[in-house]
């Protein structure tokens, strides 16, 4: 086995032949979101790849009808009704401020009551306030308020309006009560992961497990040994010094690549971790879009130009009002030998 076969596999298996959008919900589980729009959001770009006559906003057009629930796995995305059910209820420490269990008590009634609430509804009714955000901004208190309810599994995002989300109360089946079903489901969740980014070094494949801790913060105590059990029970070699992991069930071996040239997200399964990137493909690839410009050395929302098996290089997509691309800006980089 070769790095040659390591990197056809990890094409091969994330960039299946586009289907439906359900279809290719389910094949993934999880689908990283971000709210940068320009050239496009990350969900769209990583399942424009994916799905057949994918349009931009598709997913948030018809979210509703879909099997996907807004949720938080190893980063804020999409996840199918089978993987939520692997991570909650989710215990652990509240995740909000202490005292405001009165406030979440009371909210949660308001929303059963309305059946699905937009936040300015929330607002008007309790007039939370504001606090300071993540970015160092002002929020609403009543947001953050109704993303952490949401985060916990006391409530869903039904739908956008305008982008903003719109709650309803959502109840989840009891978790887990022994521990060989726990880690049933914890085992369960590292699949979807190495399905997803596989094939894996080990230490990124300890990274992404270790990332759990966002999915099931009620589980972060048993991650050391869940990381232990994936190394016993995937497949796994040893290639140039590097121990690379993926699901026993996929054969690394892959027919030739797809003769295609495709632009990807910097959030696409294939280049997600940097960490396999180089070591698959040769060269360093970041994402700069909050690097200070004077730092950037590929640009603002660089997309890997992958040809065939191969990343070539990079492309930066210039647009104007209305959506509308102006200019492809296409960097090339000799492919690894």
């Amino acid at each position: 086995m070769t790095l040659d076969d390591l990197r056809r596999a990890a094409v091969a298996r994330s960039l299946f032949a586009p289907t439906l959008l359900q279809r290719a919900l389910d094949a993934l589980g999880f689908v990283q979101a971000d709210p940068i729009r320009a050239p496009a959001r990350a969900q769209d770009l990583t399942l424009r790849h994916r799905v057949t006559g994918y349009r931009a906003g598709d997913l948030e057009r018809r979210y509703a009808h879909l099997d996907i629930h807004e949720d938080v796995f190893v980063n804020d995305g999409f996840v199918t009704s089978v993987v939520q059910g692997l991570m909650h209820p989710r215990g652990g420490p509240a995740p909000w401020p202490a005292g405001r269990g009165r406030q979440v008590r009371a909210l949660l009634e308001f929303v059963r009551a309305r059946g699905s609430v937009h936040p300015r509804e929330v607002n008007d009714h309790f007039s939370h306030g504001k606090v300071t955000n993540y970015w160092g901004g002002v929020s609403s208190a009543t947001t953050r308020l109704l993303d952490a309810m949401q985060y916990r599994g006391l409530l869903r995002v039904v739908r956008r309006e305008a982008g903003i989300r719109v709650y309803a109360a959502h109840d989840h089946q009891a978790g887990p009560r022994d521990a060989a079903t726990r880690h049933a489901y914890l085992d369960a969740l590292v699949d979807v992961i190495v399905g997803m980014y596989g094939p894996l070094p080990a230490a990124s494949l300890s990274s992404l497990v270790r990332r759990l801790r966002y999915a099931v913060p009620q589980w972060r105590g048993a991650l050391d040994r869940t990381l232990e059990r994936a190394k016993r029970r995937l497949a796994h070699a040893r290639i140039d010094g590097v121990d690379w992991y993926w699901p026993p069930d996929r054969p690394v071996a892959a027919g030739e690549p797809v003769d295609l040239v495709r632009l990807l997200a910097p959030f696409d399964p294939v280049v997600w971790d940097r960490r396999r990137f180089e070591i698959l493909w040769g060269w360093t690839y970041r994402f700069e879009a909050y690097t200070p410009v004077s730092k950037r050395k590929l640009g603002y929302y660089a997309l890997p130009l992958l040809w065939r098996d191969r990343v070539i290089g990079w492309g930066n997509v210039s647009l104007r009002k209305g959506d509308t691309p102006v200019g492809l800006r296409l960097h090339r980089i000799a492919p690894a030998a």
